[in-house]
C-alpha cells in the first residue's frame, strides 16, 4: 500500500499532517527493528500495523481532539501513547506522559520519541508509583493492559481528580464492566471502533469509588 493511500485512510479517522505521518513512519520502522529482540506487538499483526495499531490508536485523539494533556499507562510498544505523541508534537503547550515499567520497552519508547522529535516524557516506573509524579491530565489512555476493575484502580488517582479515561477494549468489555458493579460508579460512553467491528473505546468520566462499609 502506498504512503498516499495510508495517509488518506488515516486522515479519515483524524486529520494527519504529512509531518505527523513521517513521525508515524519512524515508529513503524523502529518497531520492525526492535521486534526482532523485544516482543512489542503480536508478530502476526505487524503486516497490518497501520490498521490494527496506528489507526486504532488515532481514534483516541479523534474522540478528544481538543485535549492537550495525556497520560498513557502501560505504554508497551507505544500504542496508543506514541501515536498520540506524534500528533501532539504539532500542538502548542501539549503534554504527553508515557508510563512503562519494563526497561527494554521504556528504552524503545525513549528512542522513538527522540527520533520523532516529539516531547513526551517516558517514566520507567510501575503505574502505582507515578501518580505523585504526574499531575492530573485531561485524558488517561490504556490499550490491552488489564481488565476494567484493575484498570480503574490503576488510573483512579487521576480519574478521581477529574481526568477522563479512554480505554481500548475488545469483545469482552461488557463482562469487564459488570465486574465493576459494586466497586465503582462512573459515566460511560461506548465508542464503536471504526477499525475493528469487535472493539470499542470506553470513555469514562466522573469516577467514584463505592464505599463498601
Amino acid at each position: 500500500m502506498s504512503r498516499e493511500i495510508i495517509l488518506s485512510e488515516l486522515s479519515q479517522i483524524y486529520p494527519v499532517s504529512r509531518e505527523t505521518f513521517s513521525r508515524l513512519e519512524i515508529l513503524v520502522n523502529r518497531i520492525e527493528e526492535w521486534q526482532k529482540k523485544t516482543n512489542l506487538i503480536a508478530t502476526s499483526t505487524f503486516n497490518d500495523i497501520w490498521d490494527r495499531h496506528i489507526a486504532d490508536s488515532l481514534q483516541s485523539v479523534a474522540i478528544k481532539p481538543d485535549a492537550k494533556s495525556w497520560i498513557d499507562i502501560g505504554s508497551g510498544g507505544g500504542f496508543p501513547g506514541l501515536v498520540i505523541t506524534a500528533v501532539m508534537a504539532e500542538v502548542d503547550k501539549s503534554e504527553v506522559d508515557l508510563v512503562e515499567s519494563n526497561q527494554k520497552k521504556a528504552a524503545f519508547l525513549r528512542q522513538v520519541n527522540r527520533q520523532m522529535g516529539s516531547k513526551a516524557k517516558v517514566h520507567c516506573f510501575r503505574i502505582e508509583e507515578v501518580n505523585k509524579i504526574i499531575n492530573t491530565p485531561e485524558i488517561v489512555t490504556a490499550r490491552a493492559l488489564a481488565a476494567m476493575p484493575l484498570l480503574l484502580e490503576l488510573s483512579s488517582p487521576w480519574l478521581l481528580n477529574g481526568a477522563t479515561a479512554l480505554f481500548h477494549k475488545g469483545r469482552e468489555f461488557e463482562t469487564e464492566l459488570k465486574d465493576c458493579d459494586g466497586l465503582w460508579e462512573f459515566d460511560l460512553i461506548i465508542h464503536e471502533s471504526i477499525v475493528s467491528s469487535d472493539s470499542v473505546i470506553l470513555e469514562i468520566s466522573n469516577l467514584k469509588k463505592i464505599d463498601l462499609q
